[in-house]
Formats: structure tokens, sequence, C-alpha cells
């Protein structure tokens, strides 16, 4: 299915907030949807380029950080996964983790066209996940790749593999500590579009189980690459994971370590090491 232009992200969120009143919400579908969304001709904004920048901590360029791309073709994403057939409701689920392919560098002077599509539900041990994949191309090409994973919890959940509970990884040591104030979470909603009430409001993160705001991962994910900005190669895949929620406000710790032309990063607690995210670019 083709649309004539990229959804308004702030609509489909109020459309999935009524949806999960009481007595409002549809009957989920059991499958992921057999539909793939496109758009075509999607330009880049230079100010909205800049102030994403600014808000994850890249310099300023025409050169187009590699989640910039998730940035600005997530509405088309979020499309999909507002639909009253989605199997997983888009209230209360979890990025779990997040893969993105460079094939080759993309500069702000270029017209864009998305596809997403989702696949790949499984079970879990505390729900179902799935994965949604964008992809960009330029003149038929796909020079960008993208894969979200998402959990839905369910309380009946079973039959998933289960995460290894065993001691926990002493933290890499670390190069930079960054202090996240509650404004990454309002600034980086600003910029993504993804006003979810768990990064922004006090009153939202309650209600799905946090004591206070968390920051969004992607903006985890785009913090850690720009620390990393002047030694990615030209075309690279960098897969995250998203461990436990960083907490606003608060302070990280940032490590890194080369993996042979490539490097292996995490970012974890700076007072009590527990671990956000860890990665790899490969």
């Amino acid at each position: 299915m083709d649309l004539p232009r990229l959804p308004a992200a702030g609509a489909l969120y109020r459309r999935a907030l009524l949806g999960a009143l009481p007595g409002t919400g549809r009957r989920r579908g059991r499958d992921v949807p057999e539909v793939e969304l496109g758009v075509t001709g999607v330009t880049v904004d230079r100010a909205h380029l800049a102030d994403y920048d600014r808000v994850c901590g890249f310099r300023l360029a025409d050169r187009l950080p590699a989640t910039y791309l998730h940035v600005l073709g997530f509405p088309l994403s979020l499309r999909l996964m507002t639909a009253p057939e989605f199997p997983i409701p888009l209230t209360g689920v979890v990025h779990v983790a997040n893969r993105i392919t460079v094939h080759r560098p993309v500069e702000a002077g270029e017209t864009l066209d998305f596809r997403t599509y989702a696949g790949n539900l499984r079970p879990h041990e505390r729900g179902r996940q799935l994965d949604v994949v964008l992809v960009g191309s330029i003149d038929g090409e796909e020079v960008w790749r993208g894969v979200s994973t998402y959990l839905g919890k369910d309380r009946k959940a079973g039959g998933g593999p289960r995460r290894d509970r065993g001691d926990r990884p002493a933290p890499p040591a670390s190069s930079a500590h960054w202090r996240v104030t509650p404004r990454v979470g309002t600034d980086y909603a600003r910029v993504s579009g993804d006003h979810n009430p768990i990064h922004t409001s006090k009153l939202g993160a309650r209600l799905f189980g946090f004591p206070r705001p968390i920051a969004h991962g992607m903006w985890s994910k785009a913090r850690c690459l720009a620390a990393l900005e002047s030694r990615l190669p030209e075309a690279y895949t960098v897969d995250v994971s998203f461990k436990l929620p960083v907490p606003l406000p608060s302070t990280v710790a940032f490590g890194a370590t080369t993996a042979g032309t490539g490097w292996d990063f995490a970012l974890h607690g700076a007072r009590d090491g527990r671990p956000h995210l860890v990665g790899t670019v490969r």
C-alpha cells in the first residue's frame, strides 16, 4: 500500500492512546498483518536535521547519521503498528533491540523512498515479540535498513526463550560520563515524533510501571553512535540490545573497545553499573 505522504505521528499516538481506554479497544489480530506500507519522495529538512544532531550529540553536517533515517521513516512504521489488526498494542510496547545497516552514506540533499513491514512474530517468556523492518532506498537502490524488535508483555506468556539469569558481567571501562536530564525525553520526542508518555510525563511513566520518565532507547543508541562518529566506516551494521531503562535524570557511563575492524560498546549506570545498552559495529 503506497501512501501519498508520511503520516503525522502525533495523530497516530493519539489514536493508540484512545484505543487503550477501557471499552474502546478492538480485538487484536493473532498474526502479523500481510501488508507493506510505502512512501516516496521523502526529503530532509536541514533545520530539523540540525536540531536532531544537537539533541543526540552528532556534529552538524549534511551526512545523515544512521539513526536519523530511523526517525525520518518512523511515522510510516508507526502507521503500521497502530493498525487495529496489528498483534501487539503500541501502548506499553517495549523496544528491546534495533539493528541498522548502512549500505552507503546518505546526504541531506538526497530524496528517499521508504517501505515498512512486520514479521517474525514469536513467543517470549514475558509475552510475544516481533520485528518491524524499515527500508530506505534512493533511485531504486537500498541504502539503509533498520530492524526494530518489539516486545508486547502478556501475563499468560510462556514457551519463549528465557533470559540469562547468571551473574551480571562487569561493565567495561568507561571513556565518558553523560548527564541525562529530563529534557532529553522531551527534546528527543520533539525531534523524533515519538511522544510515548513514558518518556515525557511522570504520570505517563507511572501508568506503565516506571517511577519516573525514561530515555528513548533510540536516543541512547544515537548518543553512543555520536561518540564513535569519527571512527565509523562508510558502510556498517550497528546492532544494539536495550537492557534496563535509563531513568530521567541520571548519569550514564559509555565505554567502547575495538573488535577487529569494528567496535563493541555499552552504556551503564555510572554509579551502580546497571546495564542500559550493549552494542556492536561491524
